[in-house]
C-alpha cells in the first residue's frame, strides 16, 4: 500500500514507518532565490547525458547529470567508470553551506540530476555506497514539483511525497539497506527540474556498485 505523506510537518517527523529515517526539512531556499539557483545551476553546470553499460553496449538516457566532489573520487555504476569534477562552482559551495546548515551535517560530494519534463525520471534504486558512516544524503530539489517516492525491499510498504521548488529531505539510518527510493514520471506538463544530492564519499577509497 501507498501512502502520501503531504500532512507532515517539516522536520518533525520519520517518514518511513521503519528500517530507515526521512526527515522533510521543507523549503530552504524559496521564492527568487530558488529561481536564481535554479537558473544560475542550468546554465553553468556542464551537464552530460546520463549513460550506462547495458549488454555491453552504452545506452544513453534523456537524464542529464553532473557529479563534483571536494576530490576527484570515482566510482563504478552501470558499468561504467565514474570520476568526481573539481569543485569550483561558488553557487554550488554557497548551496552547500546551506544544506550543512539546514542538516547538521557534513558532505564532500555532490551528484546533479536535470530532468527536462515529466517523461524523465528515476527508477526503483538504492544508493548502495550511503551505508554505515557514510549513509547521511541530503536532496535538495529546484524547479518543477514532482513525485518521490520508497519502496521497501521486503514488504514492498510504499511511502510517496511531493518535492517541492527549493525542498529538501534528508534519507539516514538504514534506509538505504532497506529501501528503495525513485523520482515517479508523469504524463502531466510539468518543466525541468534539478535535483541536487549530497553525501560524505568513503576518503580514499573507491568505490564499485550496481
Amino acid at each position: 500500500m501507498q501512502t502520501d505523506l503531504f500532512s507532515s510537518a517539516p522536520g518533525t517527523l520519520n517518514l518511513l514507518p521503519a528500517d530507515g529515517q526521512v526527515n522533510d526539512l521543507g523549503l530552504i531556499v524559496s521564492g527568487r532565490e530558488a529561481d536564481i539557483i535554479l537558473r544560475c545551476l542550468t546554465l553553468d553546470v556542464p551537464w552530460q547525458a546520463d549513460t550506462a553499460l547495458v549488454n555491453g553496449q552504452v545506452v544513453t538516457s534523456g537524464r542529464q547529470v553532473a557529479w563534483y566532489g571536494d576530490q576527484p573520487y570515482r566510482y563504478s555504476h552501470s558499468g561504467l567508470l565514474r570520476q568526481a569534477r573539481a569543485w569550483d562552482l561558488p553557487i554550488l559551495d554557497a548551496i552547500r553551506q546551506r544544506v550543512v546548515q539546514a542538516t547538521g551535517g557534513a558532505f564532500n560530494s555532490c551528484v546533479l540530476n536535470r530532468y527536462q519534463d515529466g517523461s524523465q525520471g528515476m527508477g526503483w534504486h538504492s544508493d548502495a555506497e550511503a551505508t554505515g558512516a557514510h549513509s547521511l544524503i541530503a536532496s535538495l530539489s529546484l524547479g518543477a514539483t514532482r513525485k518521490f517516492a520508497f519502496k521497501h525491499k521486503v514488504s514492498g510498504d510504499r511511502r510517496a511525497l511531493m518535492l517541492e521548488h527549493g525542498q529538501l529531505i534528508v534519507m539516514g539510518g538504514d534506509t538505504q539497506r532497506h529501501w528503495l527510493h525513485a523520482l515517479m514520471r508523469t504524463s502531466l506538463p510539468v518543466g525541468p527540474r534539478i535535483s541536487l544530492t549530497f553525501r560524505m564519499f568513503p576518503e580514499h577509497e573507491d568505490w564499485s556498485g550496481a
